[in-house]
């Protein structure tokens, strides 16, 4: 791929109101397309949003009403806010696109920079983004109050954590030892440029978290950089890690044409439905 130009759209006190990144990413988008700029990667903060991918049901949005902003990507329902690196890579890409082996790539940017800052992380089969693992079911600490011979998290697919008290809180997974997403991931594809991309939780609030079912999964929750590592992780520190490792990954990379016919390969099921193409 060609050189990889970085926007610093705004952070902190200059964080950038989702719509207006929104339609910023959109004029980069038609530029790119037409060829008038290079590929590009914008990164930035939000004020505190709730936004809902196309696939987003009506049980997983904020149980008080807090609006939604509905978007155009894949995946479902999370948040941005401050405290979380969010980066919108706009890049074409041969067509038809491998969108898979895109969400890879930022996937694997992802694990190495939080790698570099001190904490393993990797993937989960079937699911987008970067995690840390929890525990095996059966080594979890038990939760307190009512002890009962199963976990309806593990069973029961309407079971909604946000009616069961904080102890079951996304927020919480990692007292629960649970699996526990750092990385958000969700993209569109249009006319073969990438639009959308990726929300890395330095130092949030995650209890913004708890008012969702975040990116419409039951059985895991939230993390940061800063709950795992133990220390105050800033946005500013991680920044130009993150940065370094796009560029090497995105720049390195030779992208292919995905083969027409072929389908998802096994295991990719969950990460084709948190990225949409056209």
């Amino acid at each position: 791929m060609s050189e990889l130009r970085f926007v610093h759209l705004g952070f902190g006190a200059d964080a950038v109101e989702y719509q207006e990144a929104w339609q910023e990413q959109r004029r980069v988008h038609a530029a790119r397309f037409a060829d008038e700029i290079p590929d590009t990667c914008l990164l930035l903060e939000h004020p505190a949003v709730y936004t809902a991918g196309r696939r987003t049901e009506d049980s997983e949005r904020p149980l008080d009403g807090t609006p939604v902003v509905d978007v155009d990507r894949g995946g479902k329902i999370t948040w941005h806010g401050p405290g979380q690196l969010v980066g919108y890579p706009i890049l074409k890409l041969p067509r038809p696109v491998d969108v898979i082996a895109h969400v890879r790539r930022l996937e694997e940017a992802l694990i190495r920079a939080c790698a570099e800052l001190g904490l393993e992380t990797t993937r989960v089969e079937g699911r987008s983004g970067v995690w840390v693992l929890g525990d095996p079911v059966e080594q979890r600490p038990a939760i307190g109050g009512l002890s009962l011979d199963f976990d309806p998290r593990l069973t029961d697919e309407e079971f909604d954590p946000r009616l069961n008290g904080p102890e079951y809180a996304p927020s919480n997974a990692g007292q629960r030892r649970e699996d526990r997403k750092l990385a958000a991931i969700g993209i569109r594809i249009a006319k073969g440029v990438t639009m959308h991309g990726f929300a890395l939780n330095c130092d949030p609030d995650n209890t913004w978290f708890d008012r969702i079912v975040p990116c419409g999964i039951r059985d895991a929750g939230v993390t940061s950089l800063s709950n795992e590592l133990g220390r105050r992780v800033s946005v500013a520190e991680v920044l130009p890690v993150v940065e370094k490792h796009l560029r090497e990954i995105l720049e390195s990379a030779e992208p292919r044409p995905r083969p027409v016919g072929a389908g998802a390969a096994s295991g990719t099921a969950g990460v084709a439905e948190a990225a949409g193409a056209s």
